[in-house]
């Protein structure tokens, strides 16, 4: 029988409102699986469907609120998931109230708050709701029925304590990062019946509140971890190539494959205390002028990356300068003008890697004194790092113990902080890939490349190599 628009519209609230306990339910229903752009899925990855299914089991027993906390590998799918239960919440509650943040303002609009945009395309029910870049709202009730996406600050606190309705719901995606405080503000949130408080994220730090979902709390949470060898939508030739770079117990194995936090404290390479001091510190001239002048290059071409030159004398560093979308040439040319213009003594640092091998070759066929750096190559350091970029980070990192001054940009303070590391079979530190850090939605850190490369240990001035051994400054740290 051909229903009239009226009676299809009327049959399909009564039948999504049948859904208020099983998002599960809702999923199969909303959308076409095996059907166009979802030809190659009959429903939900295994675990997902467990989560769904244990979010409806935890609502039918109890009217207190819920919490579900899910510890991932990467590319398990945690974002069309968070997808999914928006849609669902937004379609059987009404005047819900929720909110969604992450970890950056750049997993919050690109992957988290994108991806609810194409499942919102493709439900049944899509014409309901509205989506914009910070709201999705109900169309005929856009104040009291939405869903916003919030970045979250500890200076916006505010925004997570101002949840009252009767209908509930938080989602944290790549929970490890989030401040502990703004978990504490959305305790306050969790006060009415069935409010629901739901966290993703890869178990990157062993401190802070998502771990204790896993600890200290995990008497109010629904915790659960994934190992994304078991995810239909995770990328499982990379799997294979982390497994055999980082090896199967790795601190970056279990975090970015098995879902388990790591051994280490955190994975992050540099503090962010120690990065923000830095940015904060004016060092007096007498610390630094009598110490050698160095030059960081680091090189790219065309794409998305910055090719980056950035001065450092001892403790003291000056701001970079950027480039996007330079030849090899045009670079010379600006590093032989920084060369000049700070005196014509400093030792140049180059990333000679892949493009910057024309760049070192055309800085020595000029005369200057130049070093290659080759981040693929052994360490100096072998019981310790597993290459030379590894190394030369870590003399960044350990140089932070001489207090020293850097510009206060946001792309630096990211650059130096978003950074990974992990452990490969031999235990020495192995740095993450750039690749990775992109697919985390970060950018690929050239100007904490171009820093480190002044870190390097040998000069090579007129063809021959020099040894540049570690000396201390006046205070401590390396120069």
């Amino acid at each position: 029988m051909n229903l009239t628009p009226a009676d299809y519209e009327s049959q399909l609230i009564e039948t999504i409102g049948e859904m208020f306990f099983d998002p599960y339910a809702y999923v199969m229903f909303a959308f076409d699986w095996g059907e166009g752009e979802l030809a190659e899925y009959e429903g939900p990855d295994v675990w997902q469907e467990e989560l769904l299914k244990a979010i409806r089991d935890g609502l039918i027993s109890t009217d207190e609120a819920l919490r579900f906390a899910t510890s991932t590998g990467h590319g398990a799918g945690k974002s069309a998931l968070t997808a999914w239960i928006i849609l669902w919440a937004m379609s059987t509650r009404p005047n819900l109230s929720g909110i969604v943040t992450a970890n950056t303002k750049s997993q919050l609009e690109t992957k988290t708050w994108r991806e609810l945009a194409l499942w919102h395309k493709r439900a049944i029910n899509q014409h309901w709701f509205k989506w914009t870049a910070t709201k999705f709202y109900h169309a005929d009730h856009p104040e009291t029925w939405f869903v916003a996406a919030v970045p979250n600050s500890e200076q916006n606190s505010e925004a997570f304590a101002g949840l009252h309705a009767r209908y509930v719901l938080v989602i944290y995606d790549e929970a490890s990062a989030i401040p502990d405080k703004i978990w504490e503000v959305t305790e306050g949130a969790m006060t009415t019946s069935w409010a629901l408080w739901i966290t993703f994220g890869n178990p990157t730090r062993n401190t802070g509140r998502f771990r204790e979902c896993y600890g200290r709390f995990g008497h109010r949470w629904n915790g659960r971890k994934v190992d994304t060898r078991t995810c239909a939508m995770a990328d499982q030739r990379q799997i294979s190539q982390w497994l055999s770079d980082y090896g199967e117990d790795s601190d970056f194995f279990r975090v970015r494959v098995r879902g388990e936090f790591p051994r280490a404290g955190s994975n992050q390479f540099i503090a962010t205390d120690l990065v923000e001091a830095a940015m904060l510190r004016c060092v007096p001239k007498e610390v630094y002028f009598n110490f050698p002048k160095k030059i960081g290059v680091d090189v790219a071409r065309f794409g998305d990356d910055r090719s980056v030159i950035i001065r450092r004398q001892c403790a003291k560093v000056w701001e970079p300068l950027t480039f996007r979308g330079i030849d090899t040439m045009e670079l010379c040319a600006y590093v032989v003008d920084e060369f000049n213009r700070w005196g014509g003594d400093a030792i140049i640092y180059v990333d000679g890697v892949g493009v910057g091998g024309p760049v070192v070759d055309r800085l020595r066929q000029l005369g200057l004194p130049v070093v290659d750096v080759q981040a693929a190559s052994s360490s100096t350091e072998r019981t310790r790092y597993a290459n030379m970029r590894a190394e030369l980070w870590g003399r960044l990192r350990d140089w932070f113990q001489d207090e020293p001054e850097l510009p206060n940009l946001p792309e630096l303070k990211e650059d130096l902080i978003g950074i990974e590391y992990g452990f490969n079979n031999r235990m020495q530190i192995q740095l993450e890939r750039k690749a990775d850090m992109k697919k985390r939605g970060l950018d690929s850190p050239d100007i904490g490349d171009a820093l480190a490369d002044s870190f390097a240990p040998d000069m090579l001035i007129s063809g021959r190599v020099v040894a540049q051994p570690i000396r201390r400054t006046a205070r401590r740290g390396w120069t």
